[in-house]
């Protein structure tokens, strides 16, 4: 039996942001940029080049930026047209190339994550999917982490957690698996434990935002009670999962960059902005001469 392609991501996008505040009062978080583009366009940028052609977005009232940034902007374009700026011309109607299409869904209760991954059901059905999340910008080299995962889930059939080594005091801020090793950065999940203390977690492995998911995970959302924080938790789903079907953590390639934080998010905006084409050099410069000074 062939193992069906992922072309479909899930995008959960409808979260408040508070850690940023006010920045994020009007502002999705996720429209937040790194030098010169938002999170949730590299993280559309990350799935469309392992070949996802079906962008799902979970949003909320508060989140329309996100529609207008993948939208047509009819009035910007012939204004660039008109003044013959080519290239940002170009840059502007490439976000979203052609043959990728997006859907958008309201979550209409702040339930967490697993109920975000349950609101995109009807669009998802029976396919396996993606789930990316715009918070966690992994800087991937050529393969892509989802790229990465969607060759994994071809090879074994199976649901797929992105995992990385974290430090042990850490644990309590994500995802915590215990597994066995499988083969050269895979392995198979045993348990999965939401947020544990250092000194209950099994492991150090964490699961961070990438997911490649069967459907089947949708029998447990919906069957699921309120977990940690009084939300429906994408964890205890999973944790469900594992008594039916095999699930893998894989230690994708690339550096995490947690965006969700404001020393991760101003990491990432140094790291992108010495490899930017235009900025490396003078941004540099300007580094290496306040580094001297202060």
């Amino acid at each position: 039996m062939t193992t069906p392609r992922i072309t479909k991501a899930v995008f959960p996008v409808a979260g408040m942001g508070t850690r940023f505040l006010p920045a994020t009062k009007a502002n999705p978080k996720e429209m937040l940029p790194v030098v010169d583009k938002p999170l949730i366009q590299y993280a559309a940028e990350e799935a469309i080049s392992a070949g996802i052609t079906h962008l799902v977005f979970v949003t909320s009232s508060a989140k329309r930026a996100i529609e207008d940034h993948f939208d047509k902007n009819y009035e910007l374009e012939a204004e660039l047209k008109a003044r013959d700026k080519r290239a940002l011309l170009k840059l502007v109607q490439d976000i979203l190339p052609k043959g990728v299409s997006c859907t958008y869904i309201r979550q209409p209760e702040a339930l967490g994550l697993g109920h975000a991954v349950l609101c995109a059901r009807p669009v998802i059905g029976n396919d396996p999917f993606a789930v990316i999340l715009a918070d966690d910008l992994i800087d991937d080299g050529e393969k892509g982490c989802i790229e990465q995962m969607c060759r994994q889930f071809t090879t074994h059939g199976c649901s797929l957690l992105g995992v990385e080594e974290v430090e042990r005091s850490e644990t309590d801020k994500y995802g915590i698996i215990k597994a066995e090793p499988m083969g050269e950065r895979l392995y198979e999940a045993r348990s999965i434990v939401e947020k544990p203390a250092p000194d209950k977690a099994p492991s150090t492995l964490a699961v961070v935002g990438r997911y490649v998911l069967t459907p089947r995970i949708f029998h447990f959302l919906e069957n699921l009670g309120a977990g940690a924080g009084g939300e429906i938790q994408l964890t205890d789903a999973i944790a469900g999962l594992m008594g039916e079907e095999k699930v893998l953590g894989y230690e994708f390639e690339g550096r995490r960059y947690d965006c969700g934080s404001k020393l991760g998010y101003l990491q990432a905006t140094v790291e992108y902005a010495l490899k930017h084409p235009e900025l490396k050099d003078p941004f540099k410069a300007y580094l290496s001469q306040h580094c001297i000074t202060r």
